[in-house]
């Protein structure tokens, strides 16, 4: 009796053939570590809902970039936690605001040995928990909400940020930013367009991060993504990369693979996606009961967000995947 060739089992035989003929190649360099910082405390503070995971405090912070810059991670991006926040955000701009102390602070220390990204928006500054300003009724007034993210820019860019990260999702976000940079002889900072972001149920334990509760049992389903929708978030990547994005991102990452496939079709500009707070925490939830592996998952996750398009993956499994694949 003859059978059919066998090849494709031929080359899954030993780990070493696996190696040679592995079509994805996840390593240090595709990661990107989102880090908190808190204004008011001296010591890191836990995040209960993300084990592992912390509030900096701006001195543990600088360390936490030095270890990750001597394990090779080749950038961070940063969200604020203020002291105080008021209806426009006013932290998110203020030169002495906390992510532009810890800014200068990392830049001071490690100069160009890692990219330094910052998450660019308001809701983690004001006290309605809004990524905007609000209109006398309750809504995100989006243009008037454009002219406080060009401030940020300005601010990020004078504390020495590398990419500005704009997370809104306000028409004519990009551009607006853009335009602020440039007239602020900053045309060196690069913008990494939060393009495709969905109004996910995933974000949680993010938001328990940077202290966020949106006032009146609100939500953002009326400028985030609408999660049934592809060809609409397609449209947002061509407009976001047409006002000059230099760098776009899918989020959540896992749930939207078809979404981030679709994206590296429709451009050739750097792609990121951000593996977000949920889906870290269930790996967690799930391993602390012995149901999986939570290590063999995170590796399996990640490695499939490069395998649909992604240039970079912004995860809170950064530093210990860049331990394992050292």
């Amino acid at each position: 009796m003859s059978f059919p060739a066998r090849r494709p089992r031929r080359l899954r035989r030993t780990p070493a053939l696996r190696r040679l003929v592995a079509e994805t190649r996840l390593g240090v360099e595709d990661l990107v570590a989102p880090l908190f910082v808190r204004e008011d405390v001296d010591a890191p503070v836990p995040i209960t809902s993300l084990p592992g995971v912390v509030q900096h405090s701006r001195s543990s912070l600088v360390d936490e970039v030095g270890e990750l810059v001597d394990l090779g991670v080749p950038a961070v991006i940063l969200f604020g936690i203020p002291a105080q926040k008021d209806a426009t955000g006013a932290g998110a701009s203020d030169p002495d605001g906390v992510v532009q102390v810890a800014l200068r602070d990392l830049r001071d220390r490690y100069a160009d040995r890692i990219v330094l990204m910052a998450d660019l928006c308001l809701d983690e500054y004001t006290d309605h928990g809004h990524c905007g300003l609000l209109t006398g009724s309750g809504e995100v007034d989006n243009d008037a909400t454009l002219e406080r993210y060009a401030e940020v820019a300005v601010a990020q860019a004078e504390a020495g940020v590398d990419v500005c990260a704009p997370s809104g999702m306000m028409d004519g976000q990009v551009a607006a930013i853009r335009a602020a940079l440039d007239g602020a002889s900053a045309s060196h900072v690069a913008v990494l367009a939060y393009a495709a972001k969905y109004a996910s149920a995933l974000y949680g334990p993010f938001r328990d991060a940077v202290d966020v509760e949106i006032a009146d049992g609100g939500d953002r389903r009326g400028y985030q993504q609408d999660p049934s929708n592809l060809r609409e978030s397609l449209l947002e990547l061509r407009l976001d990369e047409a006002e000059g994005a230099d760098m776009l991102m899918v989020k959540p990452a896992l749930t939207y693979l078809d979404v981030l496939a679709r994206a590296r079709d429709l451009t050739d500009l750097p792609l990121a996606a951000y593996h977000v707070s949920g889906e870290y925490a269930m790996v967690h939830a799930a391993a602390e009961r012995g149901w999986i592996d939570g290590d063999a998952v995170a590796l399996e996750q990640i490695t499939s967000v490069v395998r649909a398009g992604a240039d970079m993956v912004l995860t809170y499994f950064a530093r210990s995947l860049a331990e394992r694949l050292q």
